[in-house]
């Protein structure tokens, strides 16, 4: 009978602890998902914006839709964007996907 008292006293204790034991693995998830997707990803957008907002003239460019181009002129919001010899386009600052290195290797075409 003793034994059963002794069962029932330590399951009693240890019940209160269990919603937190719970919790645990939970939070643990979270940490490795905010230091291996989550953190890593504000970064790269962080950059991307910065490199995006340093936009100048004679830079070379590609829009989201894959034209590449020469910035001939930066607004605020807009840019001018030259894809061919006296053809120009207007496109929108945010929908630039990258901004190429001067000098860069030339595709093989």
């Amino acid at each position: 009978m003793s034994t059963t008292l002794l069962l029932s006293q330590a399951a009693g204790t240890g019940g209160a602890a269990f919603p937190f034991a719970q919790l645990i693995p939970m939070v643990l998830i979270f940490v490795v998902f905010w230091f291996f997707l989550i953190r890593p990803q504000q970064v790269r957008m962080k950059d991307h914006r910065a490199k995006i907002a340093a936009v100048k003239p004679r830079d070379q460019v590609v829009t989201g839709g894959g034209i590449v181009g020469k910035v001939t002129r930066v607004d605020d919001d807009f840019a001018d964007v030259e894809i061919a010899q006296g053809v120009k386009i207007k496109v929108v600052k945010a929908t630039l996907s990258d901004v190429l290195q001067p000098g860069g290797k030339p595709a093989n075409d």
